[in-house]
């Protein structure tokens, strides 16, 4: 290993910075600064490590587009200085964040590896230790001097994803993330394997292109049995909305009730941008495929194809914050920008 590899460590909160107060008995945020002390086995890897944290820590929960931001301040001021970064992280809305980094981060050209766990890493079961170590094995690999995984990414429970196809599926279990629509980029067991032919890689190596402008005005629309006029009406109607993710049933199907279809076309006709995503944790909206999906076609919804909708809503609080026209964000939610969906004809 080259001892001249260097890894920073952006410590946001969550589960897996918390030790037991020995007095107290009560888990508390440790002070990263002494991360050496709490987790000795780092020292073993050989790399140069430096930590920096939020202060204070911030439960996942309380996650905002704002923290978004103060996190790509860190990654952008400290580029020059280190080879990979993890970020250390509650699971609650991590896909959320890694999601939004994807699209912050152009041109991104080192690892940026999300991590967290289940369990504290001050307690004796805990899965913090195995993620916290091998995602800084994975931010400092490279291979003939480039990194091998040079794109914003979740490691959980052995299994690296592409953070833009990430969601969580599980409070309970270890392994609590999954990328469904797109293979894990590498599994570690005995040794770290990666899929080297589905890792993202800039086409040109150019300067890292670090963005702030995220606009909230936004909104999930999950549709159910039952869901009423007035319940759609007002979300539609929400003041200064500019987009919309539609959860819809199966591979994009919909109620094809006049009020709802033409509820849908009045909004887009006022610019809102609908953008239709699956329900089920797998598969793609097909709009052509069942009359009720090709309705929502003809009202002037966009398919999501197979994005989550974590990468739906940051995506589009990323465009609509960077000034584009309704026109021009309905074009790039259409296409793949960063990995995050699968176009038809890839299929």
């Amino acid at each position: 290993m080259n001892p001249k590899t260097s890894v920073l460590i952006i410590y946001t909160g969550g589960t897996i910075g918390m030790v037991e107060n020995p007095e107290t008995g009560v888990l508390e945020p440790f002070n990263f600064d002494h991360l050496l002390d709490n987790v000795p086995e780092l020292r073993r890897l050989g790399f140069s490590i430096s930590t920096m944290q939020f202060d204070p820590p911030v439960d996942s929960s309380e996650m905002t587009p704002d923290l978004w931001c103060r996190l790509v301040h860190i990654i952008a001021d400290n580029y020059d200085l280190f080879d990979g970064f993890v970020v250390l992280h509650g699971t609650d809305t991590m896909a959320y964040t890694a999601s939004a980094l994807s699209f912050m981060l152009e041109n991104l050209d080192k690892p940026v590896i999300l991590t967290g766990s289940q369990l504290p890493i001050g307690m004796l079961r805990t899965d913090g230790k195995e993620n916290l170590i091998t995602a800084i094995e994975i931010a400092a690999a490279k291979e003939n001097g480039v990194p091998v995984v040079p794109e914003v990414c979740i490691f959980f429970q052995n299994h690296l994803m592409r953070g833009n196809r990430t969601s969580k599926i599980s409070a309970e279990n270890f392994n609590a993330f999954r990328s469904v629509n797109y293979p894990a980029l590498a599994r570690a067991g005995v040794h770290i394997q990666y899929n080297a032919n589905l890792i993202y890689r800039p086409q040109l190596r150019r300067p890292l292109k670090a963005h702030y402008l995220m606009d909230t005005n936004v909104v999930v629309l999950k549709l159910f049995p039952g869901i009423t006029p007035q319940t759609v009406e007002s979300i539609l109607h929400i003041p200064g909305l500019k987009g919309v993710v539609l959860e819809t049933y199966g591979t994009g199907n919909a109620p094809t009730s006049s009020w709802f279809v033409d509820m849908l076309r009045e909004a887009v006709e006022r610019d809102i941008v609908i953008v239709n995503v699956t329900q089920c944790s797998g598969g793609s909206v097909q709009m052509q495929r069942y009359d009720t999906g090709y309705k929502l076609a003809e009202a002037g919804v966009v398919s999501g194809c197979d994005c989550t909708t974590e990468s739906a809503i940051a995506k589009l609080m990323f465009l609509f914050g960077h000034g584009l026209t309704p026109k021009e964000v309905k074009e790039h939610m259409a296409c793949s920008l960063i990995g995050e969906m699968t176009l038809p004809e890839e299929y």
